[in-house]
């Protein structure tokens, strides 16, 4: 007789997927607002519009970091697939 190998494990990664999710998330709204605020700030500093460039610029940083973080966590949900449960 011969053992039995038992069946492979589904490695569905689900834990580690949300802590890798859990380290991405705030480099996403960081880094967009840094990325804005710095080309502000050099906009700024080359056209002498200081501070404007900088404050609308990172806030638009700010908030393409927001939506790129709920466009990923929308992905990532397994009960976004458009029902709205009613």
């Amino acid at each position: 007789m011969t053992p039995e190998t038992p069946p492979p494990r589904k490695n569905s990664g689900g834990v580690t997927r949300q802590f890798a999710m859990a380290m991405e998330l705030p480099f996403l709204l960081v880094g967009g607002a840094l990325v804005g605020g710095l080309l502000g700030f050099f906009l700024d500093r080359w056209l002498h519009t200081k501070p404007w460039l900088m404050l609308v610029l990172g806030g638009a940083g700010f908030a393409a970091g927001v939506r790129d973080m709920l466009r990923r966590l929308q992905k990532d949900d397994p009960d976004a697939g458009g029902n709205s449960g009613s």
